[in-house]
C-alpha cells in the first residue's frame, strides 16, 4: 500500500506508541484515536479523543479523519474481569461499532484488526483460524472481536487479523514492568530448571510487521489471521537472565519446581482471602511452565526479516527501565522548597 493516511485506534497505549513511530518514519500520515491522550510525546500528524463504544462519535470522528485505512489496537487487555463479558465491551461493542464506521467511510480502502493469542488458553495449538479455546473472559472476548470482524467481512474493505503474543520492549505498562522490577529488586525467581520457549516479540518488531502487513498486496493479507511474535522462541531463563545482567541486578535464583508449586498453593489461599494483589498463583506458575511457539510462516513470509534482535530489544529495555526510574526516584526524593515569587 502505498504512502498513506492511517488511522490508528488505541495510539495512546503501548503498541500504539510504538506504532505511530513507526508509520511516521516510513512516510505515512498517522491520526490516533485513543480515549486518553498519550502519556509520551508521538509523532502523530492528529489527534482525536473518542471511545470506540460511543457509535456516533466514533463515526463523527471517522467522517473528519478521512483515513485511507485503519489499524485497530484500542482494547481493554487485562485479565482482571471475572464476572461479566461486559467488561470487556471495548473488545465487542467497539469493535462492532469500528468496523460499521470503516463500512460507513467511503476513503477507508485497508483494515487491521487486532485480536490476541488468548482466544486459545496458553498451550492449546489451534487447529485453524477459527478453532478457538480462551480460559479466560479477555480471552472470550477477544473470540468475539474475531467473529464480529469475519460476520461483517471487515467492513467490506480489504481485512486482516493480527494475534499479538507477549509484547515487552521500552514504555511496556506498569503491569509488564512488573517483570523487571522483580528481577531488579532480587525478586524474581527460576521455577525448576527448564529453558522454558516462548513466542514473544519485541516493541519494534511489532509495529514492523503491522506496518508490512498494511502495505502487503491485498492478495496477501485479505481475511487472513497472523500471529505477531518474533520468529524464533525465546528461552524465559536465558530471556531473565540476559536482563538480570543489563540491569545490573543479582542473578536469578532457581527455585525448584515442587518449591514452586508449594508457594503458588500459598497464593492460592491468600488470593481466595482477598488479597488479590499477591502476584504468585496457580494460575501464573502454569503460564510460566507451559511453553506455546507458534508457526509464524505466514508473517515472516509478508514482513520479511525484523530490524531488532533479542539481543538489541534486551539492553534497550534495560536501558530505558534505569533512565526512567532512576528519574522517578530522583523526584521523590528532591529537596521540597517553597519559592518567593516575587523573586
Amino acid at each position: 500500500m502505498k504512502r498513506s493516511r492511517v488511522l490508528v485506534t488505541g495510539s495512546s497505549g503501548f503498541i500504539g506508541g510504538w506504532l505511530v513511530d513507526e508509520l511516521k518514519q516510513h512516510g505515512h500520515e498517522v491520526v490516533g484515536l485513543d480515549k486518553v491522550l498519550p502519556t509520551r510525546p508521538l509523532a502523530m500528524d492528529d489527534s482525536i479523543v473518542c471511545d470506540i463504544c460511543d457509535k456516533p462519535a466514533l463515526l463523527d470522528a471517522m467522517r473528519r479523519a478521512k483515513p485511507n485505512a485503519v489499524i485497530h489496537l484500542a482494547a481493554r487487555t487485562d485479565l482482571n474481569e471475572t464476572r461479566h463479558l461486559k467488561g470487556y465491551a471495548a473488545n465487542i461493542d467497539g469493535v462492532r461499532n469500528l468496523v460499521e464506521a470503516v463500512a460507513e467511510t467511503p476513503s477507508v480502502k485497508r483494515a487491521i484488526y487486532t485480536s490476541s493469542q488468548l482466544v486459545c488458553r496458553v498451550g492449546y495449538v489451534p487447529k485453524s483460524d477459527e478453532d478457538y479455546c480462551p480460559n479466560t473472559l479477555y480471552g472470550e472476548s477477544k473470540v468475539l472481536t474475531e467473529i464480529i470482524t469475519r460476520d461483517a467481512d471487515g467492513g467490506g474493505v480489504p481485512w486482516c487479523l493480527a494475534r499479538p503474543t507477549t509484547v515487552w520492549g521500552p514504555c511496556m505498562s506498569p503491569h509488564y514492568q512488573s517483570l523487571l522490577r522483580f528481577i531488579s529488586t532480587g525478586r524474581y525467581f527460576h521455577c525448576g530448571r527448564s529453558d522454558l520457549f516462548k513466542s514473544y516479540i519485541y516493541a519494534g518488531n511489532i509495529a514492523h510487521q503491522y506496518r508490512l502487513l498494511l502495505e502487503a498486496n491485498p492478495s496477501a493479507v485479505h481475511r487472513q489471521t497472523f500471529y505477531m511474535s518474533d520468529y524464533e522462541p525465546l528461552s524465559l531463563r536465558a530471556y531473565t537472565n540476559a536482563l538480570a545482567r543489563e540491569l545490573g541486578a543479582k542473578p536469578v535464583p532457581t527455585m525448584p519446581l515442587a518449591a514452586a508449586k508449594a508457594l503458588a498453593a500459598v497464593g492460592d489461599l491468600v488470593n481466595a482471602c482477598g488479597f488479590k494483589r499477591f502476584p504468585f498463583n496457580s494460575f501464573r506458575l502454569h503460564n510460566i511452565l507451559t511453553e506455546y511457539i507458534f508457526d509464524l510462516s505466514k508473517t515472516q513470509a509478508v514482513c520479511g526479516p525484523l530490524p531488532f534482535t533479542q539481543e538489541q530489544g534486551i539492553r534497550e529495555t534495560a536501558r530505558w527501565y534505569l533512565a526512567t526510574h532512576t528519574a522517578a526516584l530522583e523526584a521523590a526524593h528532591a529537596p521540597r522548597t517553597t519559592q518567593d515569587p516575587s523573586q
